[in-house]
This record gives structure tokens, C-alpha cells and sequence, in this order.
């Protein structure tokens, strides 16, 4: 990630904030009730137990085969959550094609394209318009523009979009599903679980805690953000470091050493599911925020409006600027990059040696894309 920051200044008084949405308000006030077992959470309880046993029921639908789960026919390696919110998947899944592309194995990426404006299956391009692909498959595709090409699909079912990869690259060794651990029309290979700092908060399901189904379940890694990882599981697990690249990136490609841009006024913005631990993080870069705005998750920026005062300067996410980008393209974004613990590659390496000659003694023939 480079050299260490200099000399930090003394901590800035709290940015004024501009007034978020509705939703934005929401999602922080859950956030926040999911840390623990209070009251709110308490109110919450039944609505928890009605959404476990429908958890529980669709998982047995498909165990009994009442509803169909089905494999591309390559290994397929799924990076997601079982907690509401963000948890760093796609920094991971970058990660994690980085590895795989310097092994020498042609990789695929797959996802449903959370929040575009398209409900159809489609490759992403590293020009194509996150509105219509989804933030972050568009992110993945434009990270990897100038080096190794990765294919890209979306689509509502996972599966629809891995047969269109591999039939448009059939070359293709392996594929990572950005998300979808939840998604189990989806067969897979291998199961990488990711935890923030937070990890399971207070344990219970939502909407009474962060948890999407119950913990533990069987997943073949674990990496999480906190000094531990959560208990009760056997796999293998992991420590991550969430950090921000030392420069930001114009809309051009052009970079600005964060250290350039201490001491300026700017405004940041960040419309992911933890808007607070970007602004510290800029913060701990020894960056003068003057303002902070958090918005909703995968917010789409078509009724934001830059700050009047043309001292400030925009500064955000790099998920947000794929967006924000076509509309104010003077904004700054910042990377942020995983750092992960180096044995867990290598214990991806030989458990994925072992899965690429199994799968491929039972591969089925291709079945040809949807039309």
C-alpha cells in the first residue's frame, strides 16, 4: 500500500454533516441496534423468528430438491456475508482474482448487479454505465481494464450469468461470485466468508441483529476485519486489513498523493453501508474534512448536488464514483484495498488444486445462454 503517512496533525473537530435521507438515517439506526441486545432489538424479536424459520424453510426445499440448484460445470469459489451490510466483499473479490490471474488460471466473475436499472443478463464493460450494471461489477470490470481482462456477468440468477460467461470465454478455470452466499441456485465449490470488525453484532437474525441466517454454518474460510474471528465455527480463519490507497483518482486515471491534499477544505461522501469508517479512515491520512455526507447504499447520485462552496473539494469511494463520475466529474475517489493474511492463499491454492481435477472429471457439456 506504500509508505506510511507522515506526521498526523491533531484531530479535527466533528465535520458538520449535510442532512442524509430517510433511508440513509435508517440503515445507520440498525446498525446501530445490532450491537447489542437493547430494547429496539428486543421489539424486533418476533419478526427475527418468523424470518428464521423462513431461512430455515427455503434451505430445506432446496436439501430435498423441491427447488433446483445447479453448477456451471468449473469451480466456483462464492465471496460473501452472512451479516447485513458492509463487510469489504468486493475489495476481497479484486484480491482474490489478483491471486488466481498470477497463478496463470483464467478467472470469470459473476454477480447479480445489485441496484442497476437492467433486470437482464449481460457482460459488464469497463465503460458500461454502473446505472445499468450494478456499482460493483462495474468497479471489478474497470480495475482490471488496464491489465489482465476479466469477464464480467450479471444477472438475477448467478447461474444464468456463469453459463453466458463461459460461453462467451470457455476458457475459463475458475469462477468467484461477488456475493450470494445466500443465493443457492447456485451451486458451489468453495465458501469464503467475510466478517467486519463488527462481526456477528449482537447474533441474532434480522431485523433484530445484522444476521442474514444463523451463525455458524459450514463455509470453507473465514476472513474478518476484527482483531478475532467470530466464534463457533471450525473453518479456517483469517485476519484482513481494510486500508486506503496513499492517492486519489481522477475521473482521467490521474492520481493525487493524499498527502497533496492535506490541509485543503473537502467534502466527503460515501453512499456505502459504513459511511463513518471511510471518513475515518481519510481522517487517519491526516485529511481536513469540512464536511461529511453519508448516503444510502448504491445511492445513484442522479439528485445529489455538489456543495455550493467551490473550495471543497469532493472527495469519495471508489464504488461511488462509477456513478458519480458521469455527473461531477471533478470528484476525487479513493481506493480501498484488502490486505490478507498470506496463509490463507495458500491454503485457497491447495484446496482449489484438488477441486479444478475433480470438477473437471465430472463437467458437464455446456448448455448454451438464454437467449
Amino acid at each position: 500500500m506504500g509508505a506510511a503517512p507522515g506526521p498526523q496533525p491533531p484531530p479535527a473537530a466533528p465535520s458538520p454533516a449535510r442532512p442524509t435521507t430517510g433511508r440513509s438515517t435508517t440503515e445507520q439506526g440498525l446498525q446501530h441496534i445490532w450491537q447489542k441486545r437493547g430494547w429496539a432489538a428486543w421489539a424486533l424479536w418476533p419478526a427475527a423468528l418468523l424470518y428464521g424459520a423462513l431461512v430455515a424453510l427455503r434451505r430445506t426445499l432446496y436439501r430435498t430438491g423441491l427447488l433446483r440448484s445447479e453448477h456451471p460445470g468449473r469451480p466456483v469459489i462464492v465471496v460473501g456475508n452472512v451479516i447485513a451490510g458492509g463487510a469489504g466483499k468486493t475489495p476481497v473479490v479484486i484480491a482474490l482474482v489478483q491471486h488466481l490471474q498470477a497463478q496463470g488460471l483464467q478467472v470469470g466473475v459473476i454477480s447479480r448487479g445489485y441496484g442497476r436499472s437492467t433486470h437482464d443478463c449481460r457482460a459488464v464493460l469497463p465503460e458500461s454505465p454502473a446505472s445499468e450494471v450494478g456499482d460493483e461489477p462495474a468497479l471489478i470490470a474497470r480495475t482490471f481494464a488496464g491489465t489482465a481482462p476479466l469477464p464480467v456477468f450479471v444477472a438475477p440468477r448467478r447461474i444464468t450469468a456463469a453459463r453466458a460467461l463461459l460461453a462467451a470465454h470457455p476458457g475459463t478455470d475458475v469462477i468467484v461470485c461477488d456475493d450470494g452466499l445466500q443465493h443457492l441456485a447456485l451451486k458451489r465449490n468453495l465458501e469464503i466468508c467475510i466478517f467486519n470488525d463488527q462481526g456477528v453484532g449482537n447474533g441474532w437474525l434480522l431485523p433484530a441483529g445484522p444476521l442474514r441466517e444463523p451463525w455458524p454454518r459450514r463455509v470453507d474460510f473465514v476472513l474478518h476485519a476484527g482483531t478475532t474471528a467470530p466464534g463457533g465455527t471450525t473453518a479456517p480463519a483469517f485476519g484482513m486489513q481494510r486500508r486506503l490507497a496513499p492517492w486519489a483518482v481522477r475521473s482521467d486515471g490521474s492520481q493525487v498523493p493524499l498527502a497533496q491534499l492535506r490541509g485543503q477544505p473537502l467534502h466527503a461522501l460515501a453512499a456505502v453501508a459504513r459511511p463513518g469508517d471511510f471518513f475515518a479512515m481519510l481522517r487517519s491520512e491526516g485529511l481536513t474534512l469540512e464536511h461529511t455526507e453519508a448516503l444510502p447504499d448504491h445511492y445513484d447520485f442522479n439528485s445529489w448536488k455538489r456543495p455550493p462552496d467551490a473550495r471543497q473539494a469532493v472527495i469519495c469511494t471508489e464504488k461511488d464514483a462509477v456513478k458519480l463520475w458521469a455527473l461531477h466529474p471533478e470528484a476525487l475517489a479513493v481506493p480501498l484495498a484488502v490486505q490478507i493474511d498470506p496463509p490463507f492463499f495458500y491454503a485457497l491454492d491447495m484446496k482449489l488444486s484438488a477441486l479444478r481435477a475433480k470438477v473437471a472429471a465430472h463437467r458437464p457439456p455446456l448448455s448454451s445462454p438464454p437467449a
